[in-house]
């Protein structure tokens, strides 16, 4: 009987992939279309390029991400959550006013007064003087069952403080005199009309 020589079969298993063969079989891959299941090794210099630099664009838009939350948080702090922002001394000086024996009795019971402002914070404004000191102004509505009002306040801050503090804090409701709920000009006034009678100073 005839014996036959073994032969050796080349299995497709066994031929190396040629990526410009395996991109025969399937779609070309783009920037667009790259959705990363085609191994690195499977693409053609050109399908390697669109990959780079859709994960470079990628990286862009992660990194403008958190460059644009890192914003929004900053602007959200210096806004609502600093005590030296606008809302934070709207509340601060709303509550004196509702805590103000003299504006209950002219506003009403304290827990039926509301403050509201004014759309973007249009009425108030900062400005530095020319010895570096930060003026802040502002003013908003009040209404209460008796009467409305509109709360002045001037705020300032030197160089060497940290926080804004009350030049005045005031209350204006038609048909009644203005209360002064901070004032530090008063107390300056008093000291200097101590030691004076008929507008001199006898010590």
């Amino acid at each position: 009987p005839k014996q036959t020589s073994p032969r050796n079969y080349a299995t497709t298993n066994s031929l190396p992939r040629n990526p410009s063969s395996t991109t025969s079989h399937r779609k070309a891959i783009t920037v667009a279309s790259d959705d990363g299941r085609v191994r690195w090794t499977e693409l053609s210099t050109g399908e390697k390029v669109a990959r780079s630099t859709q994960q470079s664009f990628n990286f862009l838009v992660v990194i403008a991400g958190v460059l644009m939350t890192g914003a929004v948080a900053t602007v959200l702090y210096l806004e609502v959550f600093s005590m030296d922002s606008k809302t934070a001394i709207f509340n601060r000086a709303a509550d004196k006013v509702k805590k103000d024996a003299r504006c209950v009795e002219v506003l009403g019971p304290k827990k039926e007064i509301i403050a509201f402002g004014e759309p973007s914070w249009s009425r108030s404004r900062t400005e530095k003087d020319k010895a570096g000191i930060d003026h802040l102004y502002m003013h908003f509505n009040v209404q209460g069952p008796l009467n409305a009002g509109v709360v002045n306040l001037h705020m300032t801050k030197r160089p060497d403080e940290s926080e804004f503090e009350y030049r005045f804090l005031s209350l204006d409701v038609k048909g009644h005199e203005r209360i002064y709920i901070e004032n530090a000009d008063a107390g300056k006034l008093d000291k200097r009309n101590q030691g004076k009678m008929f507008g001199v100073r006898w010590w």
